[in-house]
């Protein structure tokens, strides 16, 4: 067994060489290197030279119960012993079982079969196919068409990919699977130049959930077999639902006899304080995709959760879903879940969330005496913040500024600074943040001070 490199320039050379990083400009590679991230420690991670950075972005929306949980390891090691790997194609081991009953005894509703991917695109691929091919057992060949709001990011699978709402993540890979349609989202900072309701946010919630009844009755109801939401949309920068939002796509779903897809691969296990962040919002959608934070990362793994009126056509006869993934629902990945579902309820980490979630804001809110920062939104631990150039106008940035300040500057800035976060251009400029759960006020205010020096440079630069 050879050893392992762990001196920085031996792995910049070879990630240089043979690394492809994802959603990354392999330029940068070339050019400057990358930083290499080597351990883990609650809300902190380490980098090769030893450097220690807030993780404010939870890994990627993923490591809520936090870095280094020894039990979590403990268990996939003691998994791997006893059962490494087995498919559930037509089989079954303990693990998979468990957990499929686990997660149906937190979902809403009647949500209580459990298909198993290994990541949070593959659990959209499966509603996708799974709602197209529902209707086609109802005897409803024609409905095939997904709706989904604008900027909207739902993974990079062919099936995925035409429901996600970013044109320019699409355009090199089109043609991409057919039937996505798009709605506008709940960006309320955003409405009057929507041509939406600005003043009050709940008549806003009602014009944007009426968009999507606009757009099935325009491509026809027979046509349209589902709707795909996040609780809180993450691309564009952490929109909540308006009151009142989810009730009314609900009842346009159930009026048109079209699905309900609650697309949580973020939102679930503690985002936004509950297990399931429909519960949150007061609505039941016919199908939960999950991923993430079911396991905080420490295995990979997604899941589909589905309705008993999705799964009726497939109990009894001879009808399958022809549809599966090697991994999904692998006895390491499913072990660590459970454990890791655990630690939720022993630490009591989606109450902690909710009694946190105004403090957070609270603190963030302090930065909008920057001239830059034009508005701080979201809800649990997941807030973004969105930037501008001119506040009374709100003007956002042109495609240059923007590539300036937020790869240009800010990225960097705030890594340096101790802060891994999210600077995002899929939209407006915003920075994201969703860190692990078990952080509280103190740490709140670490993330405010990192952010108002790093903001405060910032504007001095547009």
């Amino acid at each position: 067994m050879t050893d392992r490199v762990r001196d920085n320039a031996t792995l910049q050379q070879m990630a240089n060489d043979h690394l492809w990083m994802h959603f990354a400009r392999q330029s940068t590679l070339h050019s400057s290197g990358v930083p290499i991230i080597t351990r883990g420690e609650g809300h902190h991670v380490f980098d090769i030279e030893g450097r220690k950075y807030f993780d404010g972005l939870a890994g990627l929306f993923t490591v809520n119960a936090g870095h280094g949980r020894k039990r979590l390891a403990e268990v996939a090691a003691r998994q791997a012993e006893e059962l490494a790997f087995f498919p559930i194609w037509s089989y079954a081991h303990p693990a998979a079982i468990e957990l499929a009953d686990r997660l149906a005894t937190h979902a809403p509703g009647d949500l209580n079969r459990v298909f198993f991917s290994t990541g949070g695109g593959e659990a959209v691929e499966t509603a996708f196919k799974l709602a197209k091919y529902y209707w086609k057992l109802q005897g409803r060949p024609t409905k095939h068409k997904v709706i989904s709001r604008s900027v909207a990011y739902h993974g990079t699978p062919q099936g995925a990919l035409a429901i996600t709402g970013i044109p320019a993540i699409k355009e090199m890979f089109e043609p991409v699977t057919p039937g996505g349609f798009r709605v506008p989202n709940t960006n309320f900072y955003r409405a009057a130049e929507m041509g939406a309701p600005s003043e009050d946010i709940e008549a806003f919630g009602l014009w944007a959930a009426n968009r999507i009844e606009e757009q099935i009755l325009f491509e026809g109801p027979e046509t349209v077999a589902a709707v795909f939401l996040e609780p809180v949309q993450n691309s564009g920068g952490c929109f909540p639902p308006p009151p009142g939002y989810f009730t009314r796509v609900r009842e346009i779903c159930d009026q048109y006899d079209v699905l309900l897809v609650s697309d949580e691969v973020i939102c679930a296990f503690g985002r936004i304080g509950h297990m399931f962040a429909c519960d949150a919002y007061g609505y039941v959608p016919d199908m939960i995709t999950c991923a993430k934070a079911m396991t905080s990362g420490y295995a990979p793994i997604g899941a589909t959760i589905i309705s008993e009126k999705l799964y009726e056509p497939f109990a009894t006869g001879e009808t399958s879903f022809y549809h599966g993934y090697t991994f999904g629902g692998h006895p390491v990945s499913a072990a660590v879940a459970l454990e890791n579902l655990d630690i939720f309820e022993e630490e009591g980490l989606n109450e902690r969330v909710r009694e946190n979630s105004p403090l957070f804001r609270a603190e963030l809110e302090k930065l909008l005496d920057l001239p830059i920062v034009g508005d701080v939104r979201g809800d649990g631990y997941f807030f973004g913040i969105e930037l501008v150039k001119d506040k009374g106008t709100k003007e956002t940035f042109n495609d240059d500024e923007a590539e300036r300040l937020l790869r240009g500057f800010l990225s960097k800035a705030l890594f340096d600074a101790g802060l891994y976060c999210r600077a995002d251009d899929r939209g407006d400029p915003v920075i994201q943040l969703a860190p692990p759960l078990t952080i509280g006020p103190a740490e709140f205010q670490e993330i405010e001070q990192i952010l108002r020096g790093v903001l405060t440079e910032a504007a001095t630069k547009i």
